[in-house]
């Protein structure tokens, strides 16, 4: 199996394709049976075509793929988003048309059931870029980052929660613990065989503190494959895990008071690869400057970390949640924490949970954190309180001027869209809730 080796730490976009370029020659002599072309779409979800490896070396390696314009105008349920005729939304939903899809083969993996994923950019039939896929956005955003001279290092930790027919697979949270998981042991086995086979470079894995919950984690890396490797470490975790007759859920929060979360480890480097963390645990003044906007312009990234109703449900009632807006040194209070000393320094981002859209979580924390570095701002005091996340999803709708300018039209039209129709789609729905709450007036 043809597989892309994952270097651990920074690497420039031009690294990238270099490291494509010599992954070409083994595709293109056919050594793939099967390739699956993947489009990370903005629910954290790949978009898929399945291929022949002889037409994908013959055809798709040169000329790309179509795929519909609607995937990244498409609600939870793959319904296309309303979008008005002046709206930068309208395109990708007036006449259903296609998209081009080329393999970034930067990306390849082996996927179970014999199968070579491979991660796609997404362009128009011109050749223009979809700015309103994910990974173009933060594409777009590394490139304005590199021309500061910076470039990230990204680790993402995922937590998750295994349930079968009867429940969580563990009764109560299980944190560190060996004991009590050995309802998880078969599906953790081949779990772990199946993510050794697919080269995605697993740094460590353990149960966590809610009943069922997991966490596994990928080395640090560069952000797109940082991001992408979150996606498909999740597709190869559903996958194996569905074999067992288990559901793997990203939920944000599986019950009240519970929660899953994305948290986002990022350092910056020089394009040459130096560090640029900073010294103990005080941080460079470029990391410094990074961390003030990000503060800064949190809330009004809200409907990026919180794209659901769900979502505030875990900001609102999780233990540790990110609502409160500060950072310091080594807390797991706090909602941004200083990690590691000296080389290993770094920003853990606590704001997302686990149903946030990777690529757009970094993408919009390269945008604010960009634009802190370019006003040389200055962050507060340690353990200084200086704002809040949304608690309600119409709260987060606020923020739009400022989503605009840090990400641009077509994904700030998008974020918009969908968290309109999550609420439009809430208040429609019928819930357990409401009928417990009905009963109570009988």
């Amino acid at each position: 199996m043809v597989r892309s080796p994952r270097p651990v730490g920074p690497r420039t976009l031009a690294g990238r394709a270099a490291a494509a370029r010599g992954t070409r020659a083994a595709v293109a002599r056919g050594d793939l049976s099967r390739v699956v072309l993947l489009v990370p779409d903005p629910h954290a979800r790949f978009a898929a075509v399945e291929l022949s490896g002889r037409f994908f070396a013959e055809e798709v390696l040169g000329s790309g793929y179509g795929i519909c314009t609607y995937v990244f105008a498409w609600d939870i349920e793959r319904e296309a988003l309303p979008a008005g005729p002046e709206s930068p939304l309208a395109p990708y939903v007036r006449g259903f048309g296609d998209l081009r899809m080329r393999p970034d083969l930067a990306t390849l993996t082996a996927l179970p059931d014999g199968l070579c994923g491979v991660v796609c950019d997404v362009e128009w039939p011109d050749g223009e870029p979809a700015r309103a896929a994910p990974r173009q956005a933060l594409t777009e955003q590394l490139l304005a980052l590199e021309a500061l001279g910076y470039v990230p290092s990204v680790g993402l930790e995922h937590e998750m929660v295994f349930s079968d027919a009867d429940g969580p697979l563990t009764a109560h949270g299980v944190d560190y613990a060996l004991g009590g998981t050995e309802r998880l042991r078969p599906l953790l086995r081949d779990l772990r065989s199946a993510l050794d086979r697919s080269g995605l470079g697993v740094e460590s894995a353990r149960a966590e503190c809610h009943p069922g919950q997991y966490e596994i984690v990928l080395r640090h890396r560069d952000a797109l494959a940082a991001c992408d490797d979150a996606l498909l470490q999740q597709l190869v975790v559903r996958t194996v895990a569905a074999e067992h007759g288990v559901r793997a859920s990203y939920l944000a929060a599986p019950e009240a008071g519970q929660g899953n979360s994305c948290h986002v480890h990022l350092s910056l480097a020089s394009a040459a690869g130096e560090p640029a963390p900073g010294a103990g645990t005080t941080l460079s003044p470029v990391m410094a400057s990074f961390l003030a906007g990000v503060l800064r312009d949190a809330a009004a990234l809200a409907p990026v970390w919180a794209p659901t109703w769900n979502s505030y449900v875990r900001l609102r009632s999780a233990p540790f949640s990110p609502r409160a807006l500060r950072w310091g040194v080594d807390d797991r209070t706090s909602s941004v924490r200083v990690a590691g000393r000296d080389e290993s320094l770094r920003l853990e981002f606590r704001f997302a949970g686990a149903d946030a859209q990777p690529h757009l979580v970094v993408a919009a924390l390269l945008a604010a954190g960009r634009a802190g570095v370019e006003e040389c701002l200055t962050p507060p005091p340690a353990g200084a309180e200086v704002g809040s996340l949304p608690g309600a999803p119409w709260e987060a709708l606020s923020g739009l001027d400022r989503l605009t300018k840090l990400l641009g039209d077509e994904v700030a039209a998008q974020q918009e869209a969908l968290l309109r129709a999550e609420l439009a789609a809430g208040c429609e729905a019928v819930t357990e809730w409401q009928h417990r709450r009905g009963g109570l007036r009988a």
